[in-house]
């Protein structure tokens, strides 16, 4: 994976080339994105820039054996922690899995499209009806990758997908490797819910804010069908917000109704991501900020919103979406949970 492959994000590929290239490189990132946005791809790009043999000023060659290695996941000091659990695809005891055991199914989905959403990857382990979780199993994998001797002389990369879902437990057995790594290692955490990390981790990070693609870059990739989930999610958002504007209780509790009605909880939690954008834009519109708003054709419909809700609106929506999402982790009924979504909104849309 190189830079010139991924579209968008250019100041975090700059902040990402000159670290590389003054030899300054922080020993651990985090990767803050909507879903789908392309952390894991920039981190990918990343690692091979910092092992290319013939990188050019601003990429990595793509061309020699290392480039080769990582851009087809088969770098021998590279390792992959995500969340998990015992499903259809892998049997055992939870309590015992590590992410080695679903390495094969996690590599095949990420060279087929580094985009995926979280509700992909549930689909591809065979967990769709579960939480997954970063456990005490998978710590001790990570710490018994580092206590071995790297196979090459390069840098060694652990990537961490969604470190929110770690405990507090597995988080202590990182903290050290974390402040005080060894020599040319670096972990890559990509957070979609970064209030949710444990702080001790937060702490340990250097933060890069990777932006939302634009509907034309997102149109340039291949996406598998995640781009009719975003315009599914956009037409529920938009569809929510004029009924509250509206004064129209019954219209919201119908939209809530069908976001209840979505096919997977990590679709509902995807939502209440993509909602915690939309609420960002609209208050950026109404605080005449529309400049730094991340949109691509909806302009006047944020600009008209804003205009019929009061200021005080995006903040309190953004923690009624947080909070919704919170919830859906702990495996709350969704149903309760998008008519108190519902309800709260229209409240909070008819304070003066």
């Amino acid at each position: 994976m190189r830079f010139a492959d991924i579209p968008g994000n250019e100041g975090v590929k700059q902040a990402m080339i000159n670290m590389a290239r003054s030899g300054r490189v922080h020993h651990a990132l985090l990767l803050y994105e909507n879903e789908g946005s392309g952390a894991l791809a920039l981190g990918l790009a990343f690692l091979q820039y910092l092992n290319c043999s013939e990188p050019s000023g601003e990429d990595s060659c793509g061309e020699c054996h290392t480039c080769h290695q990582i851009s087809r996941l088969s770098y021998p000091d590279m390792r992959f922690t995500f969340p998990i659990t015992s499903g259809s695809k892998v049997s055992g005891a939870a309590k015992d899995l590590t992410c080695d055991d679903y390495a094969p199914i996690f590599r095949e989905l990420v060279l087929k499209n580094p985009y995926f959403m979280e509700n992909e990857l549930s689909a591809a382990l065979g967990i769709e009806k579960k939480s997954g979780l970063i456990t005490v199993a998978e710590g001790r994998a990570i710490m018994q990758k580092l206590s071995l001797a790297p196979v090459t002389d390069g840098w060694r990369g652990i990537f961490i997908w969604l470190p929110e879902k770690m405990n507090q437990q597995t988080a202590n057995m990182l903290l050290k490797s974390l402040e005080e790594p060894q020599e040319k290692t670096i972990f890559i955490l990509i957070t979609h819910n970064p209030e949710s990390v444990i702080s001790t981790i937060t702490s340990r990070c250097q933060g890069m804010r990777v932006m939302p693609l634009t509907k034309a870059q997102r149109a340039s990739i291949k996406r598998d069908g995640d781009e009719g989930e975003v315009s599914q999610y956009e037409e529920l958002f938009k569809s929510l917000i004029e009924c509250v504007c509206a004064r129209d209780l019954q219209a919201a509790l119908d939209v809530g109704e069908a976001l209840a009605g979505l096919d997977s909880r990590e679709k509902q939690k995807a939502f209440c991501i993509f909602a915690g954008e939309g609420v960002r834009n609209l208050m950026l519109f109404s605080r005449k900020m529309e400049s730094l708003a991340d949109l691509d054709g909806d302009e006047d419909w944020y600009r008209s919103a804003a205009k019929k809700l009061p200021e005080s609106f995006p903040e309190a929506a953004s923690a009624v979406f947080s909070r919704t999402y919170t919830m859906l982790e702990r495996n709350v009924l969704a149903k309760i949970l998008f008519c108190n979504l519902a309800t709260r909104l229209y409240a909070i849309a008819g304070q003066k």
